[in-house]
């Protein structure tokens, strides 16, 4: 096993933290560029996974570490090409990093 796998399991992890982002910024806010974003995340997370397979059962005698690495950074390109509105102005760092997005209301039933 290389150290490969580890940046694999390093790339795997930052597309399901933005996968799971932008999905709480989709609960929060109700925009639907973020519900297309946390929709297609699924997909993009799936490909990571099938990156990280193929980087994980690499051998010396058929070597996919490098096309595992760039499947995941494939994935991690198309997750960020998705079309987001723009929800945070003067918000912090760590606000942006969890997806700390202000509630926007969605109707009526939203007060309280």
């Amino acid at each position: 096993m290389s150290y490969l796998v580890y940046v694999a399991a390093f790339g795997i992890s930052v597309a399901f933290f933005l996968w799971l982002r932008d999905t709480r910024i989709f609960v929060r806010t109700g925009l639907s560029g973020y519900r297309a974003a946390a929709y297609r995340g699924i997909l993009h997370c799936a490909l990571a996974l099938l990156g990280f397979l193929f980087t994980y059962t690499s051998s010396p005698v058929f070597p996919t570490e490098l096309v595992g690495l760039g499947i995941i950074l494939a994935a991690l390109y198309l997750q960020g090409r998705v079309q987001r509105e723009r929800v945070f102005s003067d918000e912090g760092t760590w606000d942006r990093l969890t997806g700390r997005a202000p509630r926007f209301p969605r109707g009526p039933a939203s007060k309280g």
